[in-house]
């Protein structure tokens, strides 16, 4: 059985790769340290490290267990910040994740005039796309997710905000299409593109082109939108994206257009159905019901 005590344990080494000073980040002699982990490795039948000469590095089944080991301290500590603002006022955490939408602005409005009134409750922000968020809020690291369809939504709750993404092109202000106002299907089938590695990104662009994903001239792929932009500085292809989430204005060399036939996607807030929340996040979940 795994012990919360074992995995801090465990983080410590993998972060330090250094016995002797994950040891004393601890306050543990390194004999009782390395018993520890050696027992750790026996209860799970696998060698989690590599002992090398001079650092420890982790194995396959190491990296495997780092990832669950954070996830659950993650919940841990979010579990115990619950419990422990039922006796006090109105505090405490809320975890929201976000994908990359312009329409976060408007939840950062209700969680200023949250925090206007309550400022002993904490926001934490995940950023990382759809698919991200997602597997966060079934976990229930997350409260809330800010999700832009189509994503699969049926397995939440969910509040529909008021604007809309527009789909369109990232590209430098000194290429030709920049000269143009909107950019058209057969505008990009030959140009270096970078584009989103979602699945449902790559669908609705697909129906857009009316052709095959597979038939593009796909030079890069993209998580978030930020690095894109860097290649699109660098003149390596044009990113399809969503408005306003990269600054085009003043002396950047880059500019946004839309895409023609436009093609826009709802942004919706949500959260895990029959999930129990803290009080702050009660709260929360009231004041956007009131806006939204």
């Amino acid at each position: 059985m795994l012990e919360i005590k074992i995995l801090r344990y465990f983080l410590a080494l993998a972060k330090e790769e250094s016995i002797t000073a994950a040891a004393n980040n601890l306050h543990l002699t390194q004999p009782t340290l390395s018993r520890q982990l050696m027992e750790l490795e026996q209860s799970l039948g696998t060698p989690l490290f590599i002992r090398g000469s001079r650092r420890i590095t982790l194995t396959d089944e190491g990296i495997r267990l780092r990832k669950r080991a954070e996830e659950i301290l993650e919940l841990v500590h979010k579990t115990e910040s619950e419990f422990q603002s039922l006796s006090e006022s109105v505090c405490g955490d809320i975890y929201i994740g976000c994908a990359e939408t312009d329409a976060m602005k408007l939840v950062v409005n209700v969680i200023k005039l949250m925090q206007d009134s309550y400022p002993q409750i904490r926001i934490h922000i995940y950023s990382g796309n759809a698919n991200d968020v997602s597997e966060r809020i079934d976990k229930g690291l997350l409260d809330f997710g800010v999700l832009i369809e189509p994503s699969h939504l049926t397995k939440y709750e969910s509040l529909c905000l008021p604007q809309q993404d527009t789909w369109g092109v990232l590209m430098r202000k000194d290429c030709a299409l920049a000269n143009l106002k909107v950019i058209s299907p057969s505008d990009l089938q030959a140009l270096p593109l970078i584009v989103s590695q979602q699945k449902y990104v790559s669908d609705s662009i697909e129906k857009w082109f009316k052709l095959n994903y597979e038939k593009l001239n796909i030079t890069a792929t993209y998580n978030l939108i930020f690095n894109a932009a860097l290649m699109v500085e660098q003149n390596i292809g044009y990113a399809l994206c969503l408005d306003k989430l990269i600054n085009t204005a003043g002396n950047t060399p880059l500019c946004f257009r839309p895409l023609y036939p436009k093609l826009q996607v709802d942004v919706n807030i949500v959260w895990k159905k029959h999930h129990v929340f803290s009080k702050a996040a009660e709260l929360f979940l009231k004041q956007l019901k009131e806006h939204f």
